[in-house]
C-alpha cells in the first residue's frame, strides 16, 4: 500500500459518503485511483470502490446500494446493458446508444446516464478545433464501446459514419439495436473486407476493439499493409491505453496520421461522471490525469 492509499483509509469514518464501480472482473479498474485522487484533492469526505459483481448478482447488489446509501457508481463491462431495467429514469443520451456507465441515487431513484460520449470526443474538441461536418469517420468494431463512439461522432456532426465488423450477423443486431434511437440511419455498417475502400476516406480511424491491449501488444486489429492508404493527417484514436502507444497507433503513426490514446477518455468519463455524483463540484482534472499517469508510468 503506498502513502497516498493510505491515507484515504486514514480518513474514511461512518460519515463517509460511497462512490464505486461496478464490473465484472473489476479488479483491473484505474477509476478508483483516478476518483480517490480528486477527492482526496478536493478534500472531501467520499470513497469510491471497486464493486466485483457477477451478473446474477446484479439486481441483488443494486438493492443491496440502496439499502447502504451509495451515492452513485461507474458501471463497466458487463453491466452496461443490464442495468438499463433496474434504473428508474435513463438520460436521453444512455438510452440512444443503449448503454449506461454513470448511476446516481436521486431521491429514492437510481438514475442512470452515459458519459463515455463526452470522454470520447474530449480530447477531439480540445485539441483538434475543426470542422467536423466535412469529414469522415471509420469505426472498426461494434461492441459496446463503438456504441458511444458512434454517439459522439454524430455530435461532433461528422458528414460520414461507418462502422466495420467482421462478423455480419453482429454487425447487423448492431444496426437494428438503433432503429429506435434519434441515432438511426446517421451511420452505415460494413463488412471488414470493405476496408480498402474506406481507408483512404477516413478523416478519423477509431479503433474500439480490444486487439492489441495488453498483454497482447504486438497485435493490432490493421496491419501496415491495410492501413496503408490513410490520409496523412487523418486522426487515429485507439480506445485502448495499455500499451502506450498501441501497435495499431504506431503503424497510423508511421504513415503520417495523428495519435490519440484511449487515456484521456478514461479521464475525462471519470471527470464527467464525479460533476454528476457531485453536483457540478470543480473537478481536478489535472490530478486524475496525473493519477492515472503515475500508475501507467508514462
Amino acid at each position: 500500500m503506498n502513502q497516498q492509499e493510505n491515507n484515504y483509509l486514514q480518513k474514511i469514518t461512518g460519515k463517509t459518503k460511497l462512490l464505486g464501480v461496478i464490473g465484472h472482473p473489476v479488479e483491473h479498474s484505474l477509476s478508483p485511483m483516478m476518483h480517490n485522487a480528486a477527492l482526496s484533492k478536493l478534500g472531501l469526505d467520499y470513497v469510491y470502490l471497486p464493486f466485483p459483481i457477477a451478473p446474477e448478482n446484479l439486481e441483488i447488489a443494486i438493492a443491496g446500494f440502496a439499502a447502504i446509501g451509495v451515492v452513485g457508481f461507474s458501471v463497466t463491462i458487463p453491466h452496461k446493458q443490464a442495468i438499463i431495467p433496474l434504473l428508474s429514469e435513463i438520460y436521453p443520451i444512455a438510452q440512444a446508444i443503449g448503454a449506461v456507465n454513470t448511476v446516481t441515487r436521486q431521491g429514492d431513484i437510481w438514475v442512470g446516464t452515459n458519459t463515455d460520449v463526452e470522454g470520447f470526443i474530449a480530447p477531439l474538441q480540445t485539441t483538434y478545433h475543426q470542422d467536423w461536418s466535412q469529414k469522415t469517420a471509420v469505426i472498426l468494431g461494434n461492441g459496446g464501446a463503438a456504441r458511444a463512439v458512434v454517439a459522439g461522432c454524430i455530435q461532433l456532426g461528422f458528414s460520414a459514419i461507418h462502422i466495420v465488423g467482421r462478423n455480419i450477423y453482429k454487425l447487423k443486431a448492431f444496426n437494428e439495436s438503433w432503429q429506435n434511437s434519434p441515432f438511426a440511419d446517421k451511420f452505415q455498417v460494413h463488412t471488414w473486407e470493405e476496408l480498402p475502400n474506406l481507408i483512404p476516406q477516413a478523416n478519423l480511424l477509431v479503433n474500439t476493439t480490444p486487439i492489441g491491449m495488453y498483454p497482447h501488444v504486438n497485435e493490432s486489429p490493421l496491419s501496415a499493409e491495410e492501413m496503408v492508404k490513410l490520409p496523412s493527417g487523418a486522426i487515429a484514436y485507439d480506445l485502448i491505453y495499455i500499451p502506450k502507444p498501441t501497435k495499431f497507433l504506431q503503424i497510423a503513426e508511421k504513415q503520417g496520421a495523428i495519435p490519440i490514446d484511449g487515456s484521456e477518455m478514461l479521464v475525462q468519463q471519470g471527470a464527467a461522471a464525479l460533476k454528476i455524483w457531485l453536483q457540478n463540484e470543480e473537478i481536478p482534472v489535472t490530478e486524475m490525469r496525473q493519477a492515472l499517469q503515475n500508475y501507467l508510468g508514462f
